[in-house]
């Protein structure tokens, strides 16, 4: 914090609160609560508390609640106000030097601190340090505006924020899944002097979660799934949703069934006999979707498709049939042993217009625009970084292009220590993220138009619904 906002807060700490009713309500915390995904057993920070606006909202939620302000004079009004609570404590520090070890925390908030601080990105910086893999920061501040008079009687150091400026310090400070966008409400403030104009500035709330390394992992086993290591929880297609990969005749021996903790995930995926007959067998066999994002692609002759994490090639070829000769289908994976077997599929079966890609989903091989169609199938919830690859996916396509996606979701946050499993992530089971935050993230890359349907069929672990859905969106004209 700097002198002046330290003076200007030990000067108004007994009244803030009436100050604070003026400025913002609680709808700017239930937005930031929104975004957060708290579990009971959690442990939050708020930082810049204050007089514990957040903290107070925090407390019923979750496990413990750290409040942490700079200021002494608003951490001892926090500490009356918020007196009736036993599960917050209180630490005077800046919020550029947290008191707290890496990755000790599974969400941490920052409401109307970032505009008081001398280097925001610092700041970013020491909250993403604090925070366990996959746990969540949010931050709501004022968007940028001009009314200078602030710095003088508030002493605000920054005149608000572009949304794109936080979301690039969030991203520099190695966070991912980054979501910007307008709370809905206003910050207001009168000027002392009456020839000043009245701030009505509005509050954007940003969101982002600290990485979950596991691509390495996930190259693994879908390599070992290529040479017929099943996958619990994406069922084979030509299997029944009743029997999945674990079903009557699975052998416990050199298979996930053996003591996968996930084997009650199996899917329904809506593939037609015809559909499935009509593919090459190498490819139908080594199917690991959740959906058939096709079902609903609307494809039509002489489109370009583009298949996220292509896989075996199932989709593929049922695109490549779908769009005739005078189209074409890029299939992308990042595992060459799946790209060795699709490849020779498309040999065997004669599939000239389709043509296999090595890349990342978070960094697709295709030019800006080169496609029609992108489809994806149980892919995405399998990427650290969900927003990237819904960005990907909006670069690639042509304006007016279409996003079909079947994908898993959940009803909400997993345990932690779930979220770390390697098993379930490779399994399509808890890397999937709540859906509105799924679906936040397809919007923030821009797409509009977004229809979401879910699957009838769904699984529970943790009392949390994991499901599949399949998501529809348009890239939209220029």
């Amino acid at each position: 914090m700097t002198t002046s906002s330290s003076a200007y807060f030990a000067s108004v700490a007994g009244q803030w609160d009436e100050l604070r009713r003026g400025y913002f309500g609680p709808e700017v915390r239930e937005a930031a609560i929104a975004k957060a995904y708290l579990r009971p057993e959690m442990a939050a920070a708020d930082i810049g508390a204050g007089t514990g606006f957040i903290s107070e909202a925090l407390a019923p939620l979750v496990r413990r609640v750290y409040a942490v302000d700079a200021s002494a004079e608003m951490l001892e009004t926090a500490r009356r106000n918020l007196a009736a609570f036993t599960n917050i404590e209180y630490h005077h520090a800046e919020g550029e030097r947290l008191p707290f070890p890496d990755e000790s925390l599974d969400a941490v908030f920052a409401n109307m601190y970032l505009h008081h601080t001398a280097d925001p990105l610092a700041a970013i910086r020491e909250m993403a340090r604090v925070l366990r893999p996959g746990g969540r920061l949010v931050i709501t501040d004022m968007d940028a505006h001009e009314h200078a008079w602030l710095k003088e009687e508030m002493a605000d150091v920054w005149l608000g924020f572009p949304r794109g400026q936080v979301r690039a310090w969030f991203e520099e400070a190695g966070l991912v899944n980054v979501v910007v966008d307008c709370t809905g409400q206003s910050c207001c403030a009168a000027p002392a002097e009456a020839e000043r104009d009245e701030a009505r500035i509005s509050v954007f709330v940003a969101s982002a979660t600290r990485r979950i390394p596991r691509r390495s992992e996930v190259r693994r086993d879908y390599a070992a799934a290529a040479e017929g290591k099943p996958l619990c929880g994406c069922a084979p297609a030509q299997e029944s949703a009743a029997s999945g990969c674990c079903g009557a005749g699975a052998s416990d021996e050199g298979s996930c069934c053996g003591g996968s903790k996930y084997e009650a995930f199996q899917f329904d995926k809506g593939y037609s006999a015809a559909e499935l007959a009509a593919a090459p067998q190498e490819a139908a066999e080594i199917a690991l979707g959740c959906g058939n994002p096709l079902a609903l692609a609307g494809l039509r002759p002489g489109e370009v498709v583009l298949d996220i994490g292509s896989g075996g090639g199932l989709d593929a070829f049922l695109a490549a049939q779908a769009v005739g000769e005078r189209g074409r289908v890029i299939g992308v994976d990042m595992t060459p042993e799946m790209l060795q077997r699709a490849r020779q599929a498309a040999e065997r079966g004669g599939f000239t217009n389709v043509e296999f890609r090595q890349g990342y989903a978070e960094a697709l091989p295709a030019a800006e625009g080169e496609a029609d169609v992108v489809i994806s199938n149980c892919v995405i919830n399998l990427a650290e970084d969900k927003g990237l690859v819904f960005r990907e996916a909006y670069r690639v396509l042509k304006p007016g292009g279409r996003l079909e996606v079947s994908d898993m979701v959940t009803s909400g946050a997993l345990p932690f220590e779930l979220v770390m499993d390697e098993e379930g992530w490779s399994e399509c089971i808890t890397g999937a993220l709540p859906e509105q935050e799924y679906l936040d993230l397809a919007a923030q890359a821009g797409f509009g138009g977004m229809r979401v349907r879910r699957s009838a069929s769904m699984g529970e672990i943790a009392g949390v619904a994991v499901y599949s859905v399949i998501l529809s969106a348009r890239k939209e004209l220029s």
